[in-house]
């Protein structure tokens, strides 16, 4: 009797796939899955459009039969608290903010997300506290005269003080939502927020004096179109995109460039020229920074065997030395995502590069779009085969494999061979995920 009892457990372990049996504690998720991804869908279906965030089953590549998590109409871009607990996205059609509880899979605050003063492409969740930060560069309040702003949200209040930052496009916190680095296009400068010395539910300190209680408005010769930073600590490696984002050094197409930033005193301490710089990602003493050189452009290798004519540069610095150690080409437009595997697959994602053929209508030709993995073990660089803009990027620390949201499909890479993964769960190397997937993130450690 008790051998037919077992056999029957196991099975329902095999068959259902929704409830740990191996003596863990319980989830506390609804859908019971153990290693959960979130994708966001959209999907237009004139004269609606409708979407939300899809949970994905991270260790198949299937799409569970569970409920999926409210994130508006038109869902994009996804950002996590680093505990993972708090998941938000912007939904453009409505240019709402929708955070929910991972760990409960229910909607924070009301369900009608933070309506913000206009749209954003930059958010971020500093702790595990229901607080997030969005840049608004359209950002308007009645009764006073500046455009642009850092929101700050709270979510479980659906409410945000108004921090006055012009043209504010990009956000990056230190790891206490504590000090902000805040970049505006066409500005040399970057502006520093201190959020908590803010006052609700407009704080204008930065368009009074350059220093203040809440913002410190920073200038250094280094800075030419910073765009970006990576935060370690007390240190920041602010972006410094130049040519490519129109800066120029009397008259002339500026350089560019990594600042090394003391948070604590607000100063430079060191600047490290790259060929290019729009996204950064930090592995121990390492940063490889990514961009596309516009003046002059960069050449694709022969090596590529490529009909592009111009190429982006990924540059590998050491930073213990503070000096570009190699460089490699990667493929053209605005650089955004970048995520390193476990074995050693750094994953680099842009926007408006150049497309060559149709991955949907192959014709035996090149086949090029905006991914580009490059191998720490020998410098070299594979280009897949697909075409359109590179949303997300997720890899994980237990599977070779990496997500890539690319042209609206949520792709499924093998990260020992750099190719898709083909099995009986993803038999095209895709999950089919209906309508247009705008970003992708783990909700789970694994």
């Amino acid at each position: 009797m008790s051998k037919r009892l077992l056999i029957v457990v196991v099975g329902l372990c095999a068959g259902l796939n929704l409830v740990s049996c191996s003596g863990n504690s319980p989830q506390r998720n609804r859908s019971g899955l153990p290693h959960r991804v979130l994708a966001s869908q959209s999907v237009n279906t004139p004269p609606s459009a409708f979407g939300q965030l899809v949970i994905v089953n991270g260790d198949n590549d299937t799409l569970p039969r569970v409920s999926s998590l409210n994130g508006g109409q038109t869902p994009r871009m996804i950002v996590l608290s680093p505990t993972r607990s708090i998941a938000a996205t912007f939904d453009g059609s409505t240019n709402s903010v929708f955070a929910v509880d991972t760990t409960t899979e229910t909607t924070i605050g009301t369900g009608n997300g933070i309506r913000l003063p206009g749209p954003t492409s930059s958010m971020v969740i500093p702790t595990a506290g229901a607080t997030g930060f969005a840049a608004v560069p359209s950002a308007t309040v009645n009764g006073f005269v500046f455009q642009g702003a850092v929101e700050a949200l709270n979510f479980s209040s659906n409410s945000f003080t108004t921090i006055a930052v012009p043209n504010a496009q990009t956000v990056v916190s230190n790891s206490q939502g504590t000090e902000l680095l805040v970049f505006a296009p066409d500005s040399d400068n970057v502006t520093v927020l201190f959020p908590t010395a803010a006052v609700p539910p407009v704080d204008t300190s930065c368009l009074s004096a350059p220093t203040g209680a809440a913002c410190t408005v920073v200038q250094d010769l280094s800075f030419s179109r910073p765009v970006n930073a990576i935060i370690n600590g007390t240190t920041a490696y602010i972006l410094n995109c130049g040519a490519e984002c129109g800066g120029t050094v009397s008259g002339a197409p500026a350089p560019a460039s990594v600042s090394v930033f003391d948070l604590g005193t607000l100063t430079v301490t060191q600047t490290i020229q790259v060929d290019a710089a729009t996204v950064a990602f930090l592995n121990g003493s390492t940063l490889y920074v990514a961009g596309t050189p516009k003046t002059p452009p960069f050449p694709c290798p022969a090596s590529q065997n490529t009909a592009a004519t111009n190429c982006g540069v990924l540059d590998v610095i050491d930073l213990t030395s503070a000096q570009v150690a190699t460089s490699a080409a990667i493929t053209d437009g605005y650089h955004d995502r970048m995520d390193l595997t476990t074995n050693g697959q750094l994953f680099i994602g842009s926007y408006n590069c150049t497309n060559i053929g149709n991955v949907n209508n192959p014709t035996g030709g090149e086949i090029r779009g905006c991914l580009s993995i490059y191998k720490l073990a020998d410098g070299s660089v594979v280009i897949p085969p697909d075409n359109g803009d590179v949303n997300g990027l997720q890899g994980f620390t237990t599977r070779n494999v990496e997500y890539v949201a690319e042209g609206g499909q949520l792709r499924v890479y093998d990260t020992t061979k750099d190719v898709l993964l083909i099995n009986d769960f993803v038999p095209q190397g895709t999950i089919d995920i209906v309508g247009y997937v705008g970003d992708v993130k783990a909700i789970d450690f694994f």
